[in-house]
């Protein structure tokens, strides 16, 4: 189905923006509601999960190298729940990638293209993502490599030259509340990192394979020292305003000015985001068709492309009516939803396997002797 390799560092670069793209906007302000102050904190409970779900994805893997998720559920839990399990995420895939575009239209017609409609902007980025989907997982891993560096160098360049306006007291008081309202504040981030699950698609088409668990984890700290950053950046400039922004990162960047020439500069840091929503929006497409062909038995996945595609539109329009329902959706339901399909049932399935084999090594000694 998929005759393409990838390398074990492909694939850090498809999973980085994959988790940071969309969580670099929105979630600093949702953080900020539980955690105030201590929001730079909550990343690091967070990640928590990410090395949890990195180690279950990898461990399944090991015990079933050449097969995804939707292939080896069908052996761990029997063909009919396998089947509905599988069926169950890959609805959840593709209905999270149409909201994906959504909140990729809503942030970029709200911010820039005023007029345009949004149907447009969905339908277009959808369409140039099913190219490179079409291509295969070497063309993702290559496009991605390319692309990862071009949307971290200006995050760290906006970064720096927002140096002058930040005031490091606004850091104060650490832990006021204690250590509960930044838990809290990781709920949210923690469905971002679920997502690190994604790597279970991959791992199968990786050349060097005993890399796979290292790769993951250095992702993952790596996604968290980014979202650290990001918070502290956005807590020194806004301060105790962070929470009522919808977009603090972009607020944040309003305040760059050199020499009254040189400001501005928010349209580049929105460009260089749609770079890393392309990779993100192409990843999860990828693996939605992927799981689909698979979940059907097809030879090829490259049949089911444009109906997933068409899938994700549909999703991406008519799921949420509004703006406001696309936060709302990244507060109250995904982070749960995101955990649960993506966390906590492939560690359920993950001590079923381990289970069953044990069961099986000792029948086999037992007939044995």
């Amino acid at each position: 189905m998929e005759k393409g390799k990838i390398s074990s560092l492909q694939m850090a670069f498809m999973l980085y923006p994959a988790i940071v793209a969309t969580a670099i906007l929105g979630v600093p302000s949702i953080t900020a509601k539980y955690a105030k102050t201590d929001l730079w904190l909550s990343p690091i409970f967070a990640a928590l999960i990410g090395y949890l779900t990195v180690y279950i994805a990898y461990k399944l893997h090991q015990l079933y190298p050449k097969q995804t998720v939707i292939q080896f559920t069908e052996k761990i839990i029997g063909r009919i729940p396998g089947k509905i399990f599988g069926f169950l995420l890959l609805f959840f895939y593709i209905q999270n990638t149409g909201l994906i575009v959504r909140g990729y239209a809503e942030f970029v017609v709200g911010s820039f293209l005023v007029r345009t409609p949004i149907g447009v902007i969905m339908v277009s980025m959808v369409l140039l993502c099913a190219f490179i989907v079409r291509g295969g997982i070497e063309v993702l891993g290559r496009a991605a490599q390319l692309f990862v560096p071009v949307f971290i160098f200006p995050i760290f360049i906006l970064i720096i030259l927002l140096i002058p306006d930040l005031e490091f007291k606004n850091i104060f008081p650490v832990l006021a509340d204690g250590i509960m309202p930044p838990i809290k504040g990781s709920i949210v981030p923690g469905g971002w990192f679920s997502e690190f699950f994604l790597m279970i698609f991959l791992l199968p088409f990786l050349v060097d394979m005993k890399k796979g668990m290292k790769s993951g984890m250095m992702t993952v700290f790596a996604v968290m020292m980014t979202l650290i950053v990001v918070n502290l950046t956005v807590l020194f400039v806004l301060g105790s305003t962070t929470s009522t922004k919808l977009y603090p990162l972009m607020n944040a960047s309003r305040y760059i000015s050199f020499a009254d020439f040189f400001e501005h500069v928010e349209s580049v840091a929105m460009a260089v985001w749609i770079v890393g929503a392309f990779v993100k929006i192409s990843v999860f497409y990828y693996v939605s068709a992927l799981g689909t062909a698979q979940w059907l038995n097809l030879s090829d996945y490259r049949p089911v492309v444009w109906p997933i595609g068409i899938l994700i539109v549909i999703f991406s329009l008519w799921s949420l009516p509004s703006s406001v329902d696309v936060s709302r959706n990244d507060i109250n339901v995904f982070p749960l939803q995101g955990m649960l399909m993506q966390t906590i049932i492939p560690l359920l399935l993950l001590l079923i396997a381990v289970v069953r084999k044990r069961n099986r090594k000792g029948t086999e000694t037992s007939q044995m002797d």
